[in-house]
């Protein structure tokens, strides 16, 4: 990084305005020539900038700390211990701030996927602010990880159309780069996921078989079993069944080959999608339960089970081993319940216990005003289908049909919205 941007950040991070550096130095415009490359500045010039951010300016440190960071972007990328990661990282910010080093803003915009990582989006979105400054100083190769954790926090945030315009500028800087095969294979991994929430079917096929090309040349097991995983749920959408079966069926004997549950109970999950979907409730069952009960499985992929199990049981009236579900999600719950990652789980169990004990006004205030519009929200279009044809089916059977016919029609549009995406 030129010295000029590499001032400007030092400053930015330290709160510093230009007028407050430049004292005594440089006046504050010529300051902002240097920062923005319209001036070429003396070495005693940049020494006395450097010396009152506190910065050293030593070309053998920064080849350690070079060596240091890509040890800690590698982390970022693979299941490491988060503690590991933190340690690292402070170590790095402690170097990087006394030295002057062409790694700073690598590292600086890595901390955007550090901060979404350890699940803390408001620094992530704090750091992405300030780092927007400086991005018009970014080299090709900047902006492609600018870019790619852009994406990586709408992505998070939900926002996956504002997500793929961002993975989409990373892509194009693909071709004035001369990056690893396995840097491109997780970009076309995360476009893929990223199709497939927007249900853009082919497009999700299309980027899992590139990137599924390059994990099986590299032995990368696990990366291949998500691609199968994405592979499975696109071909099941376009009702290629079997070619779905296939995919799931590959990624189980991946994640076995990896003593890698979550995996495996991942691939069991889209399988009893799979064979609800066809109208195979005791195939579907069969999956479901096999990832409840697997003592191994986080928290939130076995409530997405027992709710699944739910619909399941209901969908086929057995009612009693639709209540045993219930019970079991409110006890999985227990203190999660106002927590948002767990809310669509509270929802889901609450509706059907509502509508299972037949306590109406309940499951009507529920659905109508919480849980519908957090869909709407979260743009979940294929579970407001179903739960405005839940409250249709509700009031056509208590003979208030107008409000049947508006839940009926809410549920129609919206589908024809998804099958439109």
């Amino acid at each position: 990084m030129e010295i000029g941007p590499y001032i400007k950040l030092h400053r930015i991070k330290q709160e510093m305005t230009q007028a407050e550096l430049a004292e005594g130095i440089v006046s504050f415009a010529y300051l902002s020539k240097i920062e923005n490359q319209k001036t070429e500045a003396s070495p005693d010039v940049i020494s006395l900038l450097c010396t009152r951010l506190g910065i050293q300016l030593d070309n053998e440190k920064d080849i350690t700390i070079k060596e240091k960071c890509q040890e800690w972007f590698g982390q970022l990328f693979e299941v490491n211990s988060k503690e590991e990661i933190k340690k690292n990282y402070k170590e790095l910010e402690e170097l990087l701030e006394n030295n002057h080093s062409e790694s700073l803003v690598m590292f600086e915009i890595h901390k955007i996927r550090y901060f979404l990582v350890l699940g803390e989006k408001e620094e992530a979105l704090k750091q992405i602010n300030n780092l927007a400054e400086i991005s018009s100083t970014f080299d090709s190769l900047h902006q492609f990880y600018w870019y790619k954790f852009k994406g990586n926090y709408s992505s998070i945030d939900g926002e996956f159309n504002q997500a793929m315009k961002m993975y989409k500028l990373a892509e194009d800087k693909l071709n004035q780069l001369d990056l690893a095969e396995e840097e491109i294979a997780d970009l076309h991994y995360t476009i893929a996921v990223t199709h497939s929430k927007l249900r853009n079917t082919l497009e999700a096929i299309e980027y899992a078989d590139k990137s599924i090309d390059i994990y099986r040349k590299q032995y990368n097991f696990m990366r291949c079993a998500q691609c199968h995983i994405i592979l499975g749920i696109s071909y099941r959408r376009i009702k290629m069944y079997e070619k779905a079966i296939k995919n799931h069926n590959l990624a189980k004997h991946l994640g076995k080959l990896n003593k890698n549950k979550q995996t495996i109970q991942l691939a069991n999950q889209n399988l009893g999608y799979l064979h609800s979907a066809r109208g195979d409730a005791k195939e579907a069952i069969h999956y479901y339960v096999e990832v409840v009960n697997d003592p191994e499985i986080d928290l939130n992929a076995k409530l997405t089970a027992v709710t699944s199990l739910i619909k399941e049981y209901y969908s086929i009236y057995n009612f009693n081993k639709t209540k045993e579900m219930i019970e079991k999600g409110f006890e999985l719950l227990d203190d999660y319940n106002t927590s948002e990652s767990y809310k669509i789980h509270y929802y889901v169990i609450n509706t059907y216990n509502y509508a299972i004990k037949e306590e109406k006004d309940k499951f009507e205030s529920l659905v109508i005003d919480e849980f519908i519009p957090y869909l709407k929200k979260h743009k979940d279009y294929a579970n407001i289908v179903v739960y405005a044809n839940m409250l249709g089916n509700h009031f056509e059977k208590i003979s208030r049909y107008k409000d049947s016919v508006k839940y009926y029609k809410l549920a129609n549009l919206t589908y024809e919205e998804l099958i439109s995406l």
